[in-house]
Formats: structure tokens, C-alpha cells, sequence
């Protein structure tokens, strides 16, 4: 019997990342109602209630052991997202999201036990210093600040994913994460929302949980069912380029020359860095760890 032609899987990975990114820069519109927390709170609200339904996750099979990782992945989650919007609400798309990016890239360098590793976050640093422009005296070091703590927050969201992925499968890591992270949110969020939630902002807010975090990790997981996790990272690094192609797009921020040599140096880090990844046979379990990394920027 012969089926269709299938979509490459690279198409569905890039369809992911773009999700992520156009669900950044349409978020600054909320962001000016209800503030970075507030959206972030929203968001992840809906999000959590979209997983629950979904993955149906029974609390049964929650044991002790587990509720560290839980705990602490679902509050980095919520700080990550928080932090990330406020950089967002502060710099150029495409610079916050190249600074972030230096978590995990960080992260997957330190792993690889190799000081030439080393070499590639250093490059991606000396990326974003055109990024910035601290010449020009007008770097925004709030924005700068949250940008740094996205970045941690993400480094960290990568290894506790890791450990959560030995413990569920599928979605039922998400449907238990999302949910702390919505509370965690909500310290902040719900103060800062209070008084202008309207039923816009709620429809809104629900079209940006659909962008991320539900419709990446669904494309994600489809990806990476059919190609490598080296070839998966490779392409993880075109974020920052996509960042700040969004920007242009769709919040008119123009790019400077300077601007677009930071962005080439902090791809290039990234694709170089995983150029030397190795990957053994694939199993679930590997698949649930790299499929939610990134989903939830």
C-alpha cells in the first residue's frame, strides 16, 4: 500500500522554532497590558490546562523521589518565562534570544568534558557584545540582567528536563511541570495583571499558550522521531537568526551591520558546537528529554 509524501523532519523542527520565536515578539502586545509576569502567568495557565487535558496525568504515579525535580524544573520554568518577557519587553528580540541561547549552548560545551568545547560559548559571548553596543552607552542593563537569568533559566530547564525525562514519558512530565510554573508565575503575575484582564487579553493570552508552549513541543516530538539529536541541535541554533528576522518583521526592529556580525558569530557557535555531538541508539526516554528542552522559552 503506498502512503503520501511526508514532510521532512527538518521542516517540522524549523516549524517549531518558529512558533517560538512569533509566539515572542506577538507577546509584546499583551505585555503592555498586563505586564511581562502577567502574560507570563497567562500563558502558562492555559498552557498548564491544555497538558492536563491532553496527558490526563495521575498524581498516583508521583513518588516522593520525584518531587524535587518536578518542584524545581516547573519553578525554573516559570522564572525563565518571566524573565524572558521582561528582557523581551527591554531589548531587540533577536538580542535577548542570542543571550539566552548561551545557556544551553554553556551547558552542552561544559558536558562534552573538552576545553576546545569551550571555545564556542566564548565565540557566541563575542557575539553578543556588537549585540549590545556598550560603546554607544545606552545598554539597557535591566533588560541586559533579565536577558542573563533567561539564559540561566534555560541552562538549568535543560539538565533538570534531563532527569525528568528518566521518570515520565510523553507529555506527563509537561502536564506535571507546566502547572508549578503557572503558580510560580502567579507570586508575581497576578499582582501585576489585577484590573486589566479582559476578555481579549484571556483569548489572546490563549493564542500565545497554543505558540508556546504546545504547538512546539508537538512539532519537536515529531522531529525528533525521525532525525538525529546532533541534527536537531544544529538547527536549534538558527533561534537567534530567527529572532531577530521576527523582529524585523513584526516589530520593525531594524538590525544594525553590528547587530547582524553578533547574530553570524552566535549561530555559527551554536552549529559548531554540535558538530561534535554524539548520539547512540534512540530511546524513548532520550526522545522525552530533548523534545521538552526548548519548548517553554
Amino acid at each position: 500500500m503506498k502512503t503520501g509524501p511526508t514532510v521532512p523532519a527538518w521542516t517540522l523542527a524549523v516549524a517549531a522554532m518558529l512558533s517560538v520565536q512569533l509566539g515572542s515578539a506577538l507577546s509584546l502586545g499583551i505585555i503592555d497590558t498586563i505586564g511581562p509576569a502577567g502574560t507570563a502567568w497567562l500563558r502558562l495557565t492555559i498552557g498548564a490546562v491544555i497538558f492536563i487535558a491532553v496527558a490526563r496525568p495521575s498524581l498516583r504515579t508521583l513518588r516522593r523521589a520525584d518531587l524535587p525535580v518536578v518542584l524545581g524544573l516547573g519553578v525554573t520554568t516559570g522564572v525563565q518565562t518571566i524573565a524572558f518577557l521582561a528582557a523581551i519587553e527591554r531589548l531587540p528580540l533577536g538580542t535577548c534570544v542570542a543571550i539566552e541561547f548561551l545557556g544551553p549552548l554553556s551547558v552542552a560545551a561544559l558536558r562534552s568534558h573538552s576545553r576546545r568545547a569551550l571555545a564556542w560559548p566564548a565565540l557566541a559571548l563575542a557575539g553578543v557584545v556588537p549585540l549590545t553596543e556598550p560603546w554607544h552607552a545606552r545598554v539597557d542593563l535591566t533588560g541586559l540582567a533579565f536577558a542573563v537569568l533567561a539564559a540561566l533559566g534555560w541552562a538549568s530547564y535543560v539538565m533538570l528536563t534531563q532527569r525528568l525525562g528518566d521518570r515520565f514519558s510523553g507529555l506527563t512530565g509537561l502536564s506535571l511541570t507546566v502547572p508549578v510554573a503557572a503558580v510560580t508565575a502567579a507570586i508575581i503575575g497576578i499582582p501585576q495583571a489585577a484590573g486589566h484582564i479582559t476578555v481579549s487579553v484571556i483569548a489572546a493570552a490563549g493564542g500565545l499558550a497554543m505558540l508556546l508552549p504546545v504547538l512546539p513541543y508537538a512539532l519537536e516530538l515529531l522531529a525528533l522521531r525521525r532525525m538525529t539529536h546532533l541534527a536537531f541541535g544544529t538547527l536549534m541554533a538558527l533561534e537567534p537568526a530567527m529572532g531577530v528576522l521576527l523582529g524585523l518583521l513584526i516589530l520593525g526592529q531594524d538590525p544594525s551591520v553590528m547587530k547582524v556580525l553578533g547574530i553570524v558569530l552566535v549561530v555559527g557557535a551554536g552549529a559548531a558546537a554540535q558538530r561534535r555531538g554524539e548520539r547512540g541508539p534512540a530511546t524513548p526516554t532520550e526522545t522525552t528529554k530533548t523534545a521538552s528542552s526548548p519548548a517553554l522559552t
